[in-house]
């Protein structure tokens, strides 16, 4: 079998960007190659044209164009294009591509598309209850009835999909994203920096960064020492047109809270497990996810997690047995469940170890491939 994936991102210091979209396609692609299926990757929106291979896989970077009209449109033919001409000279059997921004409109491919559910525009515009230009949504529409059949993440992120864009007569199989969970091991789990408290991910409103101001500072009238680092990319706030959302989060701090907080930025994705094992507990008061790598990769690392508790995440964590679900508007109860988890070590030892019992029954790699394998060769024999 042959499989190719279709990408704005993947994690390769070649490649401009990548996320956790990026991330979780990675996963898979190494999961896949051990399986024998062989693995391309299309990247769009690069700064070149090159193929390259990375062990047995065949990265192609695809060069962003310039069109003076229909650029949309055109942008799509091209890339189109491209991917037809290797999926015939390849013999390339079935395609991969994400719902953002409906990428595969206009496109008609010699092979099979399947779109898993990473998050569009609309299912986000959805939960953050804002509004959608409408060519997004035209977009991704066009897109879902040129696919196949559907991967949802979460059954959540399936449902809601399904519900938005009035899916219907086409198959949504739910498969978690996985970790390879050899490469997430903390021998020493009791081995920690007492009240460090960890964020990772973007730094923007719809990942509840605006609620950790006030959360940190309830957390700090019980646990004066608490600290509290945020690692990830700033972005630009499309509610108050901040150029820089951390810049938000500062105005909403305390002057004495922001002495115990240390924002970090963007670091190299191999270093950040280490800043994972040093934290105390992890926090994710987002808003908008479709699964939430990095929950799961906290939780891999037998790290307590305060989590939002929307949808998505109730398949990620049982509440009060391996994780904690708060609404992440109701800061005092969330700043509680922190506080809990650095008054009491001995809690924080069970749940940690929990969570990985969760992680390994789940969201083990090593099992969620096979049930990709096994839904890419029904989608395959039924083309």
């Amino acid at each position: 079998m042959k499989v190719a994936f279709l990408t704005p991102e993947y994690p390769h210091n070649r490649v401009q960007h990548s996320a956790g979209i990026g991330t979780s396609i990675k996963n898979l692609v190494k999961a896949l190659v051990n399986e024998g299926v062989t693995v391309s990757i299309f990247v769009y929106g690069q700064e070149e044209d090159v193929v390259f291979l990375e062990d047995t896989v065949k990265i192609h970077l695809i060069k962003s164009q310039k069109y003076k009209v229909l650029g949309w449109f055109w942008h799509r033919k091209h890339i189109q294009n491209y991917l037809n001409k290797c999926i015939l000279e390849d013999g390339i059997d079935l395609v991969e591509a994400p719902d953002w921004t409906g990428i595969t409109a206009f496109m008609n491919l010699k092979a099979p598309l399947v779109i898993r559910f990473h998050g569009s525009d609309t299912y986000f515009c959805h939960l953050e209850k804002r509004s959608q230009k409408i060519k997004n949504f035209w977009f991704e529409k066009l897109a879902f009835n040129k696919a196949e059949a559907f991967i949802a993440p979460t059954h959540f992120a399936g449902e809601l999909s399904k519900k938005l864009f009035s899916i219907k007569n086409k198959k949504i199989e739910t498969i978690h994203h996985g970790l390879d969970l050899k490469q997430f091991v903390n021998v020493n789990p009791s081995n920690y920096e007492r009240g460090l408290i960890l964020y990772m991910g973007t730094i923007i409103r719809k990942k509840g960064v605006l609620e950790l101001p006030d959360i940190f500072k309830m957390v700090r009238e019980q646990y004066p020492n608490a600290q509290l680092v945020l690692i990830g990319n700033d972005s630009y706030d499309i509610q108050t047109k901040s150029r820089s959302t951390w810049e938000l989060v500062q105005e909403k701090c305390l002057k004495e809270d922001l002495k115990n907080i240390s924002y970090l930025g963007k670091i190299p994705y191999q270093e950040i497990q280490e800043y994972i094992k040093k934290a105390h507990i992890c926090v994710f008061p987002t808003f908008a996810e479709t699964l939430g790598m990095v929950t799961i990769e906290a939780m891999a690392l037998q790290k307590p997690v305060v989590n939002s508790n929307i949808g998505w995440s109730q398949e990620l964590i049982v509440d009060g047995e391996s994780g904690y679900l708060v609404d992440s508007k109701n800061h005092e109860v969330f700043a509680d469940k922190i506080v809990t988890l650095l008054k009491n070590e001995d809690l924080c030892k069970t749940i940690g170890k929990a969570a990985r019992t969760r992680i390994e029954t789940f969201f083990d790699i090593e099992k969620t491939v096979e049930q990709n394998i096994v839904f890419y060769k029904s989608i395959i024999n039924k083309f």
